[in-house]
């Protein structure tokens, strides 16, 4: 069984697989320096276009803020990967950067990404994590219940501390560089950073396409981004999508929101 292989049968049975050393050296230094250069130009309002949170800094909107982002929507590998969870018919719903703070004390409950279920059509959400530093069991790795996205159930509604350590969570270990594929159904969070060193991961998101994008990415990515797209990556934005654009108009009055 080839590598590609074994993680399409990872993802139907355990609900992740991982891209061992996948970002080379070169783009993954581009990638650190971009991340701290925005950190600095943004400050305090970094990560405000979607989400602050407490222990963490983060990043939103990277698609229009920097080639470095704009690299990783379209990979044809991981790609492969997120077509075989969700099916043809799938965009990019967002691209954020979550860094756990040294000693931030901080583990997030576990939980499903926008917090639904697989529907009658199937799967509906699929997330990437692109690992800028090594993932340890110490510095605030990924947690994930194996096998949880086929249970239909959510962490809050069945579990009576989804904050807690569950007896069949594992974490999600690797070195700088890996990328994780993982049905975001799968119950899953964010450990605390227990050590002196920041833990960076890429959070490369994407939903089925009858669903509306977490970031409106044609409204939000600037015209002079766009036009440096090829037209893989817009396709995989859903920027020429007269459904996403209706789609995304109602997620946006309906939350009061530009996402």
């Amino acid at each position: 069984m080839d590598t590609s292989e074994l993680r399409l049968r990872q993802l139907d049975h355990l609900g992740y697989a991982v891209f061992r050393r996948y970002i080379g050296p070169d783009r993954l230094q581009g990638l650190r320096h971009r991340v701290e250069e925005l950190f600095a130009i943004e400050g305090e309002a970094a990560g405000s276009e979607f989400r602050q949170e407490a222990g963490s800094r983060r990043l939103a909107n990277c698609v229009d803020k920097g080639r470095e982002f704009v690299e990783c929507i379209a990979d044809e590998d991981v790609l492969a990967c997120i077509e075989h969870v969700l099916g043809p018919d799938f965009k990019l719903s967002s691209v954020n950067l979550r860094s756990a703070n040294p000693h931030n004390g901080v583990s997030q409950p576990l939980h499903c990404d926008t917090g639904s279920l697989p529907d009658e059509k199937g799967n509906s959400v699929c997330n990437t994590v692109w690992l800028l530093d090594d993932f340890t069991e110490t510095n605030g790795a990924l947690r994930v219940v194996p096998g949880s996205h086929r249970w239909g159930k959510l962490p809050q509604a069945a579990l009576e501390d989804p904050a807690g350590v569950h007896p069949e969570e594992v974490l999600v270990t690797g070195r700088a560089g890996d990328v994780v594929v993982m049905n975001a159904h799968l119950w899953h969070g964010g450990t605390a950073n227990r050590t002196d060193r920041q833990r960076r991961a890429l959070h490369v998101f994407y939903c089925r396409s009858d669903q509306a994008q977490q970031q409106y990415q044609r409204k939000l990515i600037r015209p002079d981004v766009q036009a440096t797209l090829t037209p893989r990556q817009r396709r995989v934005l859903a920027l020429d999508d007269p459904l996403n654009d209706e789609l995304s108009s109602r997620h946006t009055r309906a939350s009061g929101f530009l996402k």
